[in-house]
């Protein structure tokens, strides 16, 4: 193989940064929304991290993004031949990443050397700062070191620690090879191993950030840390005495070690500040959190032909784009679905990850009040599920698929299959009512609702996450009344769920309906207030005034 020539084998940009962003930042995460094409995401998180890069780029910062060249992505999600869910991993290609030409080892449990090839997603391809993707698809790699970087969150215990030892350690090393950085920066707890790594080279806490992007158990990751040593996840084998300083009884906690690490460290809204500092005050890091909101780029999201209407203040020409696009997600339903949705009809969309406490059939908890509710066929409603469980969480599986059995009992539901980009891009473009029903203070923030509002949608939401920053109910959004979070989660549900049925035939749908001018004028308050306070430029910019500096 000729030697590479390619620019980024440095740490290189295609711009001068600016002046208020010159301090180099490495940004890990274990995936990336970048483009629908781009299949290396699972999500919200991956949602997020690829607004950044793009409002990186825009704002001509000093990062580079890290994360992992997944071999099969997530999944591609699609349906059995009874139409039900079905998960199905295909290999994926991208003519369009570049060969660095640089690869790095690192060990893994017995294997010293297991080999990581690095590519590059080039500036220009997509607008964003460049994106360096760790593979350990490698000719001379061992059949499971090559099987590292096949799937994003692989559900065997061990790849997955040793994804977290490729991203981590792997991408501290590429970050040494490039030159270095000033700030290293871990989005969400999968790339600890870089923390220690990285401190055993010298780097101080106050170069070190980390993001906590959720309460949820699950995703503040605690595995044996005798195992992990074993496996290679602290960069070098810890003695016991140093070993056990590190731990929680005989657990590595990521998200307690990694705030140990930093100087600082960031929750994603105002209220997972408060419940992140109170989690994490048991161990005295609750000083260390502040609130960073997350935020998505409206440049990528919103419809360049209804925010073109929206600037000029032509409600005709917005009402009739927004139809336009309420037709296109129809054609969508019908491909997937044979239904035929009606664009002059109120228009609900659920569509996020599959989680249990998201409560993605709240609406289903009184049948006969809902069964009532679909048969008004004086302000009739059609309402739209999507999204994508974790192809191993087979109560989340059930959801989904008990959803897709309701929805053939009714010709206004329907259920779609391959949640991605494009699909999240389609359902905020054509909804009416964004609907968000997690229990309360379980969304560290959330974003969809966002770019919903971005394109015209209004929020149906309880209040958790980042809605306490924005919404006011009956002005820009409509918000049920707060569930006591103390209560048993039936005792929740049924509060909430009475409270969603009530806004809905009280006031959305009298609204939509029979005021058509008050609606409209709800939405473009909507649209007038999420950004700048919502783009991910706000966001980008502050993680350097309030992370990276020095």
């Amino acid at each position: 193989m000729e030697p590479s020539t390619s620019l980024y084998r440095n740490w290189h940009h295609p711009y001068k940064p600016d002046r208020k962003y010159v301090r180099r930042a490495a940004y890990f995460s274990m995936e990336f929304g970048i483009d629908q094409g781009l299949k290396i995401y699972s999500g919200g998180l991956g949602f997020l991290a690829g607004s950044h890069l793009k409002s990186a780029f825009d704002l001509k910062q000093n990062m580079i993004g890290i994360g992992m060249l997944w071999k099969y992505g997530y999944y591609d999600q699609g349906r059995k031949e009874d139409a039900t869910m079905d998960a199905r991993l295909t290999r994926k290609r991208y003519d369009y990443l570049e060969d660095t030409g640089i690869e790095i080892s690192v060990a893994i449990g017995d294997n010293p050397n297991v080999r990581i090839r690095v590519w590059v997603l080039p500036p220009e391809v997509f607008q964003t700062v460049p994106l360096y993707l760790l593979s350990t698809d490698v000719d001379g790699n061992d059949h499971l070191s090559r099987t590292i970087t096949d799937r994003l969150y692989d559900p065997n215990d061990e790849t997955r620690i040793s994804q977290s030892i490729v991203l981590g350690v792997g991408g501290a090393k590429l970050v040494q090879a490039l030159g270095g950085a000033d700030c290293y920066h871990l989005n969400e707890g999968h790339a600890l191993p870089a923390f220690y790594y990285l401190r055993d080279q010298g780097v101080t806490a106050s170069q070190m950030v980390f993001t906590t992007h959720t309460p949820e158990v699950g995703g503040n990751e605690t595995r044996n840390g005798y195992h992990l040593n074993n496996r290679g996840f602290f960069g070098r084998r810890l003695p016991d005495p140093e070993l056990r300083k590190e731990l929680v009884g005989e657990d590595l906690n990521y998200t307690v070690a990694a705030l140990r690490h930093v100087k600082k460290a960031n929750a994603v809204s105002k209220l997972h500040a408060r419940v992140a500092r109170q989690m994490w005050q048991p161990f005295g890091l609750d000083a260390k959190i502040v609130p960073i909101t997350n935020a998505q780029h409206p440049g990528f999201w919103t419809d360049p032909a209804l925010h073109k209407a929206f600037e000029k203040g032509n409600t005709r020409a917005f009402r009739r784009r927004k139809a336009e696009m309420k037709a296109d997600l129809f054609r969508e339903v019908l491909d997937q679905t044979g239904k035929r949705f009606d664009p002059e009809v109120l228009t609900v969309v659920w569509a996020r990850r599959f989680a249990a406490y998201k409560r993605a059939d709240l609406l289903l908890r009184d049948f006969e009040r809902f069964r009532r509710l679909l048969s008004d066929r004086e302000k009739p409603i059609q309402i739209i599920w999507a999204g994508k469980p974790f192809p191993e969480d087979f109560g989340a599986i059930n959801i989904f698929n008990r959803l897709i059995e309701v929805s053939w009992q009714f010709p206004n539901l329907s259920v779609l299959t391959g949640y991605e980009i494009g699909l999240s891009k389609k359902l905020k473009d054509g909804s009416d009512i964004w609907l968000n029903t997690p229990r309360i203070t379980r969304e560290a923030s959330g974003t969809s609702g966002m770019t919903a509002a971005m394109n015209g949608s209004l929020n149906l939401t309880v209040n958790d996450g980042w809605i306490p920053e924005f919404a006011r109910h009956g002005e820009n959004a409509f918000v049920l009344p707060e569930a006591d979070p103390g209560q048993p989660h039936s005792v929740q549900d049924e509060q909430d769920s009475k409270n969603l049925y009530g806004l809905l035939e009280s006031e959305v749908l009298p609204m939509y309906y029979e005021q058509p001018d008050r609606w409209m004028e709800m939405v473009t308050r909507a649209k007038e207030e999420v950004v700048p306070a919502f783009s991910s430029h706000r966001m980008a910019d502050a993680y350097y005034r309030e992370l990276y500096k020095a």
